[in-house]
């Protein structure tokens, strides 16, 4: 689970999406690119050398689920959030939508029918559908983030240009196993995964449109771009990666080269152009096509656009609490490093002035589980000896970048200051970990470790709110060919009868154990369901987006009130852990909800719990609150677990 890290309240963007966006199914991606693909349920992990793009075509197609099947699960899903009376209309609505002959048979068959001669007959119009129709800004509701573990020991004092350099020469060294298509395959649960992401995420930009964004791809060109982009004090560079011979620039060599671009931009009083792309999508899309009218600034765009990523160069960041999570999502605000960005790339790396490093995403390119697999890559990659090598040629001087900036693009600047300035303001965020105990203590008792999280989550969320929510968790669709992710409701039947009863006195413990054991056993369930492709949210999703397509009028389960409700999703959560140190998170996804990313590991696990005010209810805390809420849950739960004789171990 992810989402991720931050992308967008999958969930709530569905639902505008499902009852606002027709879907364009064969909507078209730039010419001469390929086409695109949260944070997942990670299992064990494993890693298989070979050519992962000859392992690509033995993945099978995502199956579409059955009708019926659907039908019933969402009605399932209904009860534990609205009143009787409501649930028997939403039953009328169901039953007509599923009747033979009716409207839901008929946009079934055309499913199938569509299924069977695409590779994923989901993946294409979600990516439009939830990342590039989504108006919301990229920075903190949709771009996903990472602290990357120490590329060296701290004690050796690097400083910023090498720890840099070093994580520019390891992309590039994975970027080499892309190409040649050598990246090791993963493997879950025994089951091959899908590695198609991973090849997306160089060379990439989401360009603003009006309505919606695109996405362009530069690594299947005629001449496939051999630069990055270096930003520092604002000031853009180009910088050619590689030797006349097409070897990549050694870690020494892209040291000097760091070096010249920082002693070419020591003015800090330079307009941030960056933080344009901190704005809503429509905003910075008419700022957009005013700023490439100059053939100066297009050019300068075109350039960063192309590259193959984007390394930010920071300067000092606010005295604040956990300042390095701030750093790496959105730069700490227009006095800082926002405008140090580039938000618009797949990737960027960012490194502090202490050299702590980290990567920015583009949740429309990758999610969660294929960064990990990227990002195993890049540390394993950064820990191994440096070769040394012979002096080569002489490098040229980077290519500083010019904006023309016009007093129109001057406001324009302006205002987005003061948006990203109120976004990160009104950002409350905080970070754990929890040393109690891990998944170890979990595995003896026979508990799912990620069941276990949710349902004390669950608890967390009804001892602060006096009420249950629906609850989004990802889950991963990668076993099938260019799967991305799903989502299943962490709010059932019986996690509400579970937290209703744990702390009523008038329950004896054996029971509250065994509501606990039926509410883990019913999330498992439904994770594993929707692993095989068997979500209720995807599949509703395509047979609304059917219906407006052929010009069917929306049948009265999709406008129904319950269709809200039930996917008006108050908490976000992803289960992401890395092999290698590294620290995943993504911000709240919408206003006055919960986003909450956490990590299982043996002996503990860590949490990144977001909540993002609006300006009218702005109070500090809430995200500390629902942690410590969350800490306190699940050890009440193991001494529960613990003091109960008469447990009987799943």
């Amino acid at each position: 689970m992810y989402p991720s890290v931050n992308s967008t309240c999958y969930w709530r963007l569905m639902l505008v999406m499902l009852m606002e966006i027709p879907l364009f199914i064969n909507h078209h991606f730039e010419v001469g690119t390929v086409k695109p693909y949260q944070l997942v349920k990670p299992g064990p992990v494993t890693l298989v050398t070979g050519r992962n793009l000859m392992k690509q075509n033995e993945l099978p197609r995502q199956p579409v689920p059955p009708l019926r099947q659907t039908c019933e699960l969402y009605l399932r899903a209904l009860e534990p959030v609205v009143e009787p009376d409501e649930l028997k209309r939403t039953k009328d609505l169901v039953e007509e939508f599923q009747k033979a002959g009716g409207v839901g048979e008929r946009l079934q068959r055309n499913l199938e029918q569509r299924a069977d001669c695409m590779d994923n007959w989901l993946t294409e119009g979600y990516v439009k559908a939830v990342y590039l129709d989504l108006r919301k800004p990229l920075v903190i509701f949709s771009n996903a983030t990472l602290i990357l573990s120490p590329v060296a020991d701290r004690d050796t004092d690097l400083g910023q240009t090498r720890c840099a350099a070093k994580v520019i020469a390891g992309n590039l060294d994975v970027k080499a196993l892309l190409d040649s298509g050598t990246l090791p395959v993963e493997y879950m649960g025994g089951k091959q995964l899908c590695m198609k992401q991973c090849e997306q995420l160089m060379s990439a930009c989401q360009v603003p449109g009006l309505k919606s964004d695109s996405l362009v791809f530069y690594s299947k060109s005629v001449n496939p771009p051999k630069h990055i982009i270096v930003v520092h004090n604002c000031q853009f560079f180009k910088l050619d990666v590689y030797n006349s011979d097409g070897t990549r620039l050694t870690v020494d060599q892209l040291c000097v080269q760091l070096d010249r671009i920082r002693n070419s931009s020591k003015q800090s009083d330079v307009e941030p152009v960056g933080i344009l792309t901190t704005q809503n999508r429509d905003t910075w899309s008419k700022t957009y096509s005013n700023l490439i009218k100059d053939e100066t600034n297009r050019q300068s765009v075109s350039t960063i656009e192309s590259s193959i990523f984007t390394v930010c160069l920071d300067g000092p960041m606010p005295p604040v609490s956990n300042d390095k999570y701030h750093q790496m999502l959105h730069g700490g605000g227009s006095q800082w490093n926002s405008g140090n960005r580039w938000f618009d790339k797949s990737l960027q790396v960012i490194c502090g002035e202490d050299g702590t490093c980290g990567l920015n995403q583009s949740h429309a390119v990758i999610d969660g589980t294929s960064m990990m697999a990227f990002t195993n890559q890049l540390v394993t990659i950064m820990k191994k000896p440096e070769v040394m090598q012979s002096p080569s040629e002489p490098l040229p001087m980077p290519q500083k970048l010019h904006f023309n900036i016009t007093p129109e693009i001057q406001k324009d600047i302006d205002e987005a200051k003061q948006h990203l300035d109120i976004l990160t303001q009104n950002l409350d965020l905080s970070v754990s970990v929890f040393k109690h105990f891990g998944k170890n203590v979990l595995k003896v008792l026979k508990l799912s470790a990620d069941a276990f999280v949710q349902m004390a989550t669950q608890l967390a969320y009804y001892r602060i709110h006096h009420q249950c929510c629906p609850t989004e968790e990802a889950v991963c669709l990668r076993r099938f060919k260019l799967g991305r992710i799903t989502a299943i409701n962490s709010n059932t039947r019986t996690s509400v009868a579970f937290v209703k009863a744990f702390d009523d006195p008038q329950k004896q413990n054996s029971e509250k154990v065994n509501l606990m054991k039926k509410a883990m056993e019913e999330h498992v369930g439904n994770a594993k369901m929707a692993s095989r492709g068997q979500a209720i949210i995807t599949h509703l999703f395509m047979l609304k987006a059917l219906a407006a397509e052929e010009n069917i009028s929306i049948p009265g389960i999709f406008t129904d009130s319950s269709f809200f409700k039930v996917f008006d999703f108050k908490l976000v959560t992803s289960q992401v852990t890395s092999k290698v140190g590294c620290t995943p998170f993504m911000a709240s996804e919408d206003f006055n909800a919960y986003s909450m990313c956490y990590s299982t590991f043996n002996e503990q696990f860590g949490f990144t719990v977001f909540y993002l005010h609006d300006s009218k209810t702005c109070t500090n805390n809430k995200a500390a609150n629902l942690l410590r809420a969350v800490e306190d849950a699940m050890l009440d739960m193991r001494t529960l677990l613990e003091n109960d004789i008469t447990l009987e171990c799943f």
